[in-house]
């Protein structure tokens, strides 16, 4: 919370909290955390087990972390009884994921410690964006530190190799030509797709509807009135779009069958099946390292086989980006179970992982150890000349590492050493500085409805599963609006009167 640091502020820092490297200042405590699990069979899982990152984390700053971790599939259900579980509850845990009604309920209840008029007060937290911050706020109030995503991170990938076959060399300018381009590609042949899709059908459907014009979830129209997003015809211009793709063969049959696990199954392999893909950009780049790596598509600075789609004009030349998240990935929290007396150390160990140094161990871990360095100064997972055994380092990092990231907030930038670049690393970088102009936002995010915190995420997956049904062929428009009268029937239109009055109280 930047503006919100005033000089005396960064001169109390400086006088009374002073960097963990300076022995005396560290304060040995024993922190109780819970993270979620994405290695359940890794070892060395605790402090005891002989882990090598948590000896580190203690070694730098006194904190000896006792790590309850809980598998990913299953952390939505352990938050829920943990936080209903008063007495055994962690000092710190992660809450994954956007606001819902257990976080906010919790926050109301006291379950955290408001953690509004001290983050100002540490080096790192006050770093992170006041918007983010308000992102994740209850009742304007912030109880948690957020996990930072990138806004712009959102867009468009394609293999511009494909797309040269069917006779498209130059990247669309607008979306009547990612239109073509996409027709072009459905045609390339009878056994291949133009979009990747997967059962996780809300990036696909958010980044086109939101090109093609569409608002966030919920607009506001000249007269200030709130609408939901998919009642926009821009919206059903985009639904349109992937309906007709659809039928001409542009997606597999059977994308509602494919786990989001197995998404990269169509593009990552010899003999890819579809050729464009509309997801975070990130993995772009890293679809086009892999072909360079598996198939020898280019070299580092080379001729890159897939290009990014990010800023495309719509039929009124307008530019909306979709954003992937609200600048977070859920919160870290400081539960109750903390004391006030504990809370000042807590919050210094949480504002050091924020550092150069407790960013690198807790997302990279230790050099020599669970990452290297090559010839030309880039970070690199496995030593150089190791290329055969590279699994076998892979493995023994994640074991190592074992989500400690899941720890990370990074609200003050990521400040881990650079990995090695390519071509579209670099422009991916790039476009999330350029184009976070274009992101728009939810304007309901941060307004309280209840109905919305109860039943919307019902509501919401009725009509995804519409849309789906209507991209698929399986129904028609009249289908599709007697699933959106269902929405309102159901609450949608209480949800919309709760907004619409925090709205109007706000102006």
């Amino acid at each position: 919370m930047k503006k919100y640091l005033s000089l005396f502020l960064a001169l109390a820092m400086v006088l009374s909290m002073c960097s963990f490297a300076s022995a005396e200042t560290k304060e040995e405590i024993t922190l109780n955390v819970m993270l979620p699990d994405f290695y359940a069979d890794a070892e060395w899982k605790t402090f005891e087990d002989g882990n090598p990152i948590l000896k580190a984390i203690y070694d730098a700053t006194g904190v000896k972390l006792n790590i309850t971790w809980v598998a990913n599939s299953a952390y939505t259900e352990m938050t829920s009884m943990t936080l209903a579980d008063k007495k055994n509850m962690p000092e710190v845990m992660v809450i994954q994921g956007p606001r819902d009604a257990v976080t906010i309920n919790a926050a109301r209840a006291g379950a955290f410690w408001d953690l509004t008029d001290y983050i100002p007060q540490y080096e790192y937290l006050s770093q992170g964006e006041d918007t983010v911050y308000s992102n994740i706020a209850v009742d304007g109030r912030i109880y948690g530190i957020y996990r930072a995503r990138a806004y712009a991170r959102a867009g468009i990938y394609y293999r511009n190799d494909i797309a040269a076959k069917v006779g498209i060399t130059a990247e669309p300018t607008n979306v009547e030509e990612f239109k073509a381009l996409c027709f072009a590609l459905a045609g390339y042949s009878d056994d291949t797709y133009c979009i990747n899709m997967c059962k996780y059908v809300a990036g696909t459907i958010g980044i086109a509807s939101v090109m093609f014009g569409a608002p966030y979830t919920y607009g506001v129209d000249e007269n200030g009135k709130i609408y939901p997003a998919f009642e926009d015809a821009h919206f059903q211009e985009a639904l349109d779009f992937l309906r007709e793709l659809y039928a001409k063969g542009g997606i597999d049959p059977d994308f509602m069958t494919i786990e989001s696990g197995n998404w990269d199954d169509a593009e990552r392999n010899q003999n890819p099946k579809a050729f464009m893909r509309l997801d975070c950009l990130d993995n772009g780049y890293r679809y086009e390292e892999w072909l360079e790596q598996n198939l020898g598509f280019s070299n580092a600075y080379g001729e890159a086989a897939v290009s990014l789609l990010t800023a495309i004009p719509n039929s009124e030349g307008k530019i909306q980006i979709w954003p992937q998240n609200i600048g977070a990935s859920g919160e870290i929290v400081i539960t109750k179970a903390t004391t006030e007396e504990k809370l000042p150390a807590v919050l210094k160990f949480l504002d050091w992982c924020n550092s150069k140094e407790g960013q690198t161990l807790i997302n990279c871990g230790i050099e020599g150890e669970t990452y290297w360095f090559n010839s030309d100064g880039a970070r690199i997972n496995f030593p150089e000349g190791e290329d055969s055994n590279s699994s076998k380092y892979t493995t023994y990092t994640n074991t190592i590492l074992h989500s400690m990231n899941q720890l990370g907030m990074n609200v003050n930038g990521d400040l881990t050493p650079a990995t090695a670049k390519t071509q579209l690393r670099d422009e991916y970088n790039a476009n999330l500085i350029d184009n976070a102009q274009y992101v728009i936002a939810n304007p309901c995010l941060t307004l309280d409805s209840e109905t919305n915190t109860l039943m919307g995420t019902t509501l919401s997956t009725d009509v995804e599963d519409a849309q789906v049904q209507y991209i698929a062929g399986k129904i028609d428009l009249a289908g599709l609006q007697a699933a959106y009268a269902t929405w309102h029937d159901m609450g949608g239109d209480m949800i919309l009167m709760e907004y619409q009055a925090a709205y109007d109280a706000l102006k």
